[in-house]
């Protein structure tokens, strides 16, 4: 952009012209003067010297087209220095340098706008940049390169001029780099160097480097199409690229122009600040327990290595987060560790958004500003101090500390709000991102019955098995919903052939395909769902469900193919013990039917001319423009959950986890529950311990295994069960099976891990004299009162160790 003003043209007799759109001819100011005849669209009205940093970019896909133009700018100088007066003085955007080169003839390389924009190479400071006309496509300030005047004819670098080039990655030389594919971005990389870095794209004659993908949007969906496109701001110092807005851009990203930055993963720490000391966690972020712990490099995150089912790593180790590029983002809650203080809420802030005196504080390339929940503090930290908040957080405040007291409080209230203010934007954001990309539902094969896969048959009955109803042709609804037809109560389809009402029978709705007018529509969090357009009475037929009718085996190895494609949509539903339908490649409307814990509609299975088929009925009546749902009933395989995302007033929170009851209390008892006493409050003693913190064994402290097994509070050394690596999962203690046979115990010590069942623990348990409390033959009972020789001990002394191998069970 360059200062100019509008002027009179003494050939034409004339300032401005009109062919297609609206030329003017401009004076540049500068020495020397140039004038020449420019689009109104290349010019803004002169405001002050605060526009150059603010005016956009102008840019043109394809070839620089000259029409419309009667001249070409003439050569410029690098003596022009613009004078910034008068209010009726424009910007002009010269067309032949692309708003960036000055000093440069018309000759010169022109950027198009799948360029990647050129940085200083040596400086990193913006201004004007010489551009080199090679392969590399560098740019570099004249100082930097040691000249005082532009150079005559075309530049070429030192590098492109010797053949030898610099791995953008590892800064070294070699003959063994190879160039990014893609003509406009110059990068020269090691293979090795470039892919540590997740967005590069690997093909037959070379890859396609990280720059032209942003990172936030491939770690989030590594298929989304969108990370790709739209205006991207690269690092000047690694091949690390975001979109140019504050949800994807990392937060601690130094923005050094409208296209460059420096990214966080340049963070230095200062030696001797303890606010930039790297921290991790105390416990594993899968299982919750602390003990020995892999930690991040990266992030406070830690791991049990049983947890990720992962050997002990050499060297350095990196979370699976890190490693896919995940950073901490502008406007998202995290936990922060200041000090000695517990980890706090806090939410990240833009610098632009904070007090003047916060932005002036000293910080580094890296570091960002988070404002903490309840005392409205401002801290600079960085990724490594800090971990994200996660749905649930405030449940489990226990593990972040003890003595919470009122600030810790009310700053994770404010959390948990925040947080969900956040959620519903991202997820509106989302919305429109999907329904911009995503016009149309996923493609399937539309199908109007069940169609069979390898060995599954499809039965047909015999016109004499087929049971026949007492409805006759001259009832008002023969068969109909009203009606008392037995067919429909025993949820049989009359045959039009054997039901003595013909063609007035109204229980023929499979086979004649009477469905209410549906339509599919984008629903805000739950992807693609079903609509009705007309009013639906309760107890009708909706749809339906329809598709492959395929066996176990054919249905897990669907499902083996769904896991390793990631493919998290599912379309099966059960019919009976040999055949299920998956609606997912082939299928109708209902297929698209979401689930919800309080839905309109049911699954009933109907038997339909001798075969099972599956139908939607309505069980309430629905109004037209109601989303029709009804209960998946989910089995899941393996320990995953998917969230539940109905939004119901009864939302179990989870598919397959049963909803929560919402009796409806008349007014009588609703009175009664009012009335009843206030149950008094048990004292602090009374209330059971959630984990003892001594081993139940030896009793002595230390790295400790907890038992899983709800209202267990006993833990143990995994030494003293003879473990040799911490168990994984769900794991239960031995003192829930009988040491006899393994057996669920009935019987326990209350002194040790010893259990028996209630066929092995006559003779094997006796209550002590000394403290009441009921033991096993291992404790001697001689104390101040010995007891008789006899009176007690009965059976033989037994180990309680349990046997190796057989009674624990490691679920993964």
């Amino acid at each position: 952009w360059w200062p100019c003003t509008i002027c009179h043209d003494p050939v034409l007799d004339c300032h401005s012209k009109m062919k297609g759109t609206v030329s003017y001819y401009v004076d540049a100011l500068g020495e020397p003067s140039e004038k020449t005849w420019v689009s109104g669209k290349a010019i803004v009205l002169f405001e002050g010297r605060h526009q150059f940093e603010e005016l956009p970019v102008l840019r043109r896909r394809g070839k620089q087209k000259e029409k419309g133009y009667k001249h070409k700018p003439p050569e410029f100088t690098n003596t022009r220095k613009p004078v910034f007066f008068h209010r009726s003085f424009c910007w002009q955007s010269w067309p032949a340098y692309r708003l960036l080169l000055s000093g440069m003839s018309g000759g010169r390389r022109l950027l198009r706008a799948d360029t990647v924009l050129p940085s200083p190479q040596i400086c990193e400071k913006p201004g004007e940049l010489l551009l080199c006309e090679a392969q590399c496509c560098g740019a570099f300030h004249l100082q930097c390169l040691g000249l005082s005047e532009m150079p005559k004819g075309k530049f070429i670098c030192n590098e492109c001029s010797t053949g030898v080039h610099t791995c953008f990655v590892c800064k070294s030389c070699g003959e063994d780099v190879k160039r990014c594919l893609l003509p406009l971005c110059g990068k020269y990389y090691h293979e090795a160097c470039i892919q540590k870095y997740p967005p590069t794209v690997m093909q037959n004659k070379g890859f396609r480097c990280s720059l032209h993908i942003c990172m936030t949007c491939h770690a989030a969906n590594p298929a989304n199409i969108s990370a790709s496109k739209g205006r991207l701001m690269r690092c000047v110092r690694c091949p690390v690229a975001y979109h140019s807005n504050d949800f994807c851009l990392a937060a601690g990203s130094v923005v050094l122009a409208s296209n460059s930055i420096i990214c966080p993963n340049h963070f230095t720490a200062r030696r001797g600040c303890r606010n930039h000391e790297h921290v991790n966690v105390s416990w594993c972020f899968v299982c919750s327990e602390g003990g020995s712990l892999l930690c991040c490099e990266s992030c406070p995150a830690a791991f049990h290595r049983e947890c990720l089912n992962i050997e002990m790593p050499e060297g350095s180790w990196y979370c699976n987060d890190c490693k896919a590029g995940k950073k901490p983002h502008y406007k998202e809650v995290v936990w922060v560790k200041v000090g000695r203080y517990r980890w706090w809420p806090a939410e990240i802030c833009h610098p632009r958004t904070i007090p003047v005196n916060i932005q002036k504080m000293k910080h580094d390339i890296g570091e960002f500003p988070v404002l903490f929940f309840g005392s409205k503090d401002y801290l600079w930290t960085h990724q490594a101090r800090v971990f994200p908040y996660m749905e649930g957080d405030v449940s489990s405040k226990d593990k972040m500390g003890k003595g919470v007291d009122g600030i810790y409080k009310k700053a994770l209230q404010e959390a948990a709000v925040r947080f969900e203010e956040l959620k519903a934007q991202k997820e509106l954001r989302q919305l429109q991102e999907d329904k911009k990309n995503d016009k149309k539902p996923p493609p399937y094969k539309h199908i109007k019955v069940n169609r069979p896969v390898g060995k599954v048959q499809i039965f047909t009955a015999d016109l004499s098995e087929i049971p026949r109803c007492n409805c006759k042709p001259t009832d008002e609804n023969p068969c109909g919903l009203d009606s008392e037809c037995i067919n429909r109560m025993l949820l049989y389809e009359c045959h039009p052939m054997v039901c003595p009402a013909g063609e007035r029978c109204q229980n023929q709705c499979f086979s004649k395909r009477q469905y209410p007018e549906v339509q599919i529509f984008r629903t805000l969090a739950r992807g693609w769902g079903l609509q009705a357009k007309t009013d639906i009475r309760k107890g009708e037929f909706v749809n339906e469900y329809v598709g492959e009718l395929i066996d176990e085996e054919e249905c897990r190895a669907r499902i083996r193919y769904a896991q390793e494609h990631d493919i998290t949509n599912f379309y099966m539903l059960t019919l009976d013990k040999d055949r299920i339908i998956d609606a997912g490649p082939k299928g109708n409307y209902a297929r698209f039917m979401n689930h919800c814990c309080q839905p309109n509609c049911e699954t009933q299975k109907w038997c339909v001319n001798g075969d099972t088929r599956v139908g939607l009925f309505a069980i309430v009546n629905i109004k037209a423009g109601t989303e029709l749902t009804f209960n998946y009933n989910l089995e899941c395989l393996g320990n995953g959950k998917t969230v539940c995302k109905c939004g119901a007033p009864n939302c179990s929170g989870f598919l397959g986890v049963r909803p929560k009851s919402q009796p409806n209390l008349t007014e009588e008892k609703s009175k009664k529950l009012k009335r009843r006493p206030q149950m008094k409050r048990r004292s602090q003693a009374e209330v059971m311990k959630e984990r003892e913190d001594e081993c139940f064994s030896c009793g002595d402290g230390g790295q400790l295994v907890s038992c899983k097994k709800p209202g267990c509070p006993k833990v143990y050394h995994a030494d003293c069960l003879n473990l040799t690596k911490r168990p994984a999962g769900k794991w239960e203690c031995p003192w829930h099976q009988c040491d006899v046979c393994g057996k669920e115990a009935a019987s326990f010590c209350e002194m040790c891990p010893r259990s028996f069942c209630k066929q092995h623990r006559e003779g094997m348990l006796f209550i002590s004299k000394l403290d009441g409390r009921l033991c096993c033959t291992e404790h001697d009972p001689c104390g101040p009162n010995p007891l008789e020789p006899g009176e007690i001990r009965q059976g033989k002394k037994r180990s309680w160790k349990k046997p190796s191998g057989s009674f624990f069970i490691l679920v993964s």
